[in-house]
């Protein structure tokens, strides 16, 4: 069983509940991601803010319109570095996130989104059998 681990990304770009918004998009513009892991001080994953989440501020017309915590979605799916990338994959199949935070002992150590799963299965010639049901396994 190959494991979410072989294949996540662990060069990771996480903020914090308290950074200020326009900060966090600034990072999603000038990185090309279009989302964030949310961490706090001791790397424990407590949510993700992404495009989607930020496009509330469309509709804000206070000065000051807030910090990731105001937009983010806490308590994310999210797998533990153990799991089988088949888990990750049917995850990423049924919902609509693009990327999976990564886990390890509950502190992020990494992502899998949909592109690293096509490019490890381009690279390897494989076509894995997708479970039929959804039997994604979150981890809080």
């Amino acid at each position: 069983m190959l494991k979410a681990k072989a294949i996540m990304t662990t060069d990771v770009v996480a903020v914090t509940k308290d950074t200020d918004i326009y900060d966090a998009i600034h990072i999603m513009i000038a990185r090309n991601i279009t989302g964030l892991p949310v961490i706090d001080s001791e790397r424990n994953l407590v949510g993700v803010v992404t495009e989607k989440d930020v496009l509330a501020l469309l509709y804000n017309v206070e000065d000051r319109p807030g910090e990731v915590q105001d937009y983010m979605t806490p308590a994310p799916v999210a797998f533990d570095q153990e799991d089988s990338i088949i888990e990750v994959a049917a995850s990423l199949r049924d919902h609509p996130f693009r990327r999976v935070p990564i886990l390890k002992d509950g502190k992020l150590v990494g992502v899998v989104s949909r592109k690293d799963i096509i490019r490890f299965m381009k690279e390897q010639g494989a076509r894995p059998m997708m479970p039929a049901q959804n039997q994604s396994k979150v981890v809080r």
